[in-house]
C-alpha cells in the first residue's frame, strides 16, 4: 500500500468513523474505487482502533467519572453514583445484545450484502431513518440519569442492525436513543461511549488476524501513515459532529446518504464484491 493510499484510507476511516454516514461503506466504497482490498480484517479493525483512542482520549473525563462512580456504588450509594452505575450496566447490555446477535448474524451477511446494489439501499434506509427521527419524531429531554433497561435493549437491538454494509452504527445507535426519549447530548455521548467496548471486543476475537502478514502485505511505513491519519481525523469528526449537532439538523446526513447511494449504484460495477 502506498503512502497516499494510506493517508486516503486513514481520512475515511477517521472522518466517517462516527458520523451516521456508515463508515464500513465508506471503506468499502473507498476498496472500490482504488480496486484495492484488505487482506483479511486485520487493516480494517487496525484503522477503528486508532478511532478508538480518539474517543478514549476525547471522553476521557467521562469515562473515569463512570468508572469511579461504578466501582464507588458498591460502597457509597449516592445518586450521582448510581446514576454512573447505571448507565455502565446500560452500556454492557447495550454492548452485550450487540454482541452476541453480531456473531449470530455473522454468518448471515452474505456476498449479497458486500455488494455496490446493497450498500445503497443500506445507505438510502440510514437515510430515511434519519429523517423519520428528524421530521417524524419529537426529541425527549431524558439524560442518562432517566435511563432505564428498556433503553440499553432498543439501542443495543439498533446498534446490531450495522452489522449490514451501509447502516451506519453511529446512526443505528443515535437514531435508537433519541426514539426512546433521550436528550441529544445524552444520545450523542452514549453512541460514543458504546462504540469501545464494541470494536475493543471485534479486535479481541480477530486478535489472531493482528499478525506479522498484516506488517508485511501493507508495510510498516503505511501502517504508521494510516494510524495517524485515522486518529486525527477521529478527533476532528467528533469535535465537528458535537458542535455540528448542537446547531444543526442530522437531516443533512440523511441527503448526503441519498446522494451517496446514487454515486455507487450509477458508477460502482454491481457485480464487484468486497471481502470485509
Amino acid at each position: 500500500m502506498s503512502i497516499i493510499e494510506a493517508f486516503i484510507f486513514g481520512f475515511v476511516q477517521g472522518i466517517t468513523e462516527f458520523l451516521p454516514v456508515s463508515s464500513t461503506a465508506h471503506i468499502v466504497i473507498t476498496q472500490m474505487v482504488f480496486g484495492y482490498t484488505f487482506p483479511g480484517l486485520a487493516f480494517e479493525i487496525y484503522l477503528h482502533i486508532a478511532s478508538i483512542f480518539a474517543v478514549i482520549i476525547y471522553f476521557r473525563r467521562d469515562i473515569f467519572a463512570v468508572i469511579v462512580g461504578f466501582l464507588s456504588f458498591f460502597k457509597n450509594k449516592t445518586r450521582e453514583n448510581k446514576t454512573h452505575f447505571f448507565f455502565g450496566i446500560y452500556i454492557i447490555v447495550a454492548t452485550f445484545i450487540t454482541g452476541v446477535l453480531g456473531i449470530l448474524l455473522q454468518d448471515f451477511v452474505g456476498d449479497t450484502m458486500k455488494t455496490p446494489i446493497f450498500i445503497s439501499i443500506a445507505l438510502t434506509v440510514t437515510g430515511l431513518a434519519l429523517i423519520f427521527i428528524e421530521r417524524f419524531h419529537n426529541y425527549g429531554d431524558r439524560t442518562e440519569k432517566d435511563m432505564t433497561m428498556k433503553d440499553a435493549i432498543i439501542v443495543g437491538l439498533g446498534q446490531t442492525i450495522a452489522i449490514f454494509p451501509g447502516i451506519s452504527r453511529s446512526g443505528a445507535t443515535l437514531v435508537a436513543a433519541l426514539l426512546v426519549g433521550l436528550n441529544r447530548d445524552t444520545a450523542v455521548r452514549y453512541s460514543f461511549l458504546l462504540v469501545i467496548p464494541i470494536i475493543l471486543g471485534s479486535t479481541v476475537l480477530a486478535f489472531d488476524e493482528l499478525g506479522s502478514g498484516m506488517f508485511q502485505s501493507i508495510g510498516i511505513p503505511a501502517l504508521v501513515v494510516s494510524f495517524i491519519s485515522t486518529f486525527i481525523f477521529s478527533w476532528l469528526g467528533i469535535i465537528w459532529l458535537i458542535g455540528f449537532l448542537k446547531k444543526s439538523k442530522l437531516i443533512y446526513f440523511a441527503i448526503y446518504c441519498f446522494v451517496v447511494a446514487i454515486l455507487v449504484y450509477l458508477f460502482i460495477d454491481p457485480t464487484t464484491v468486497i471481502d470485509i
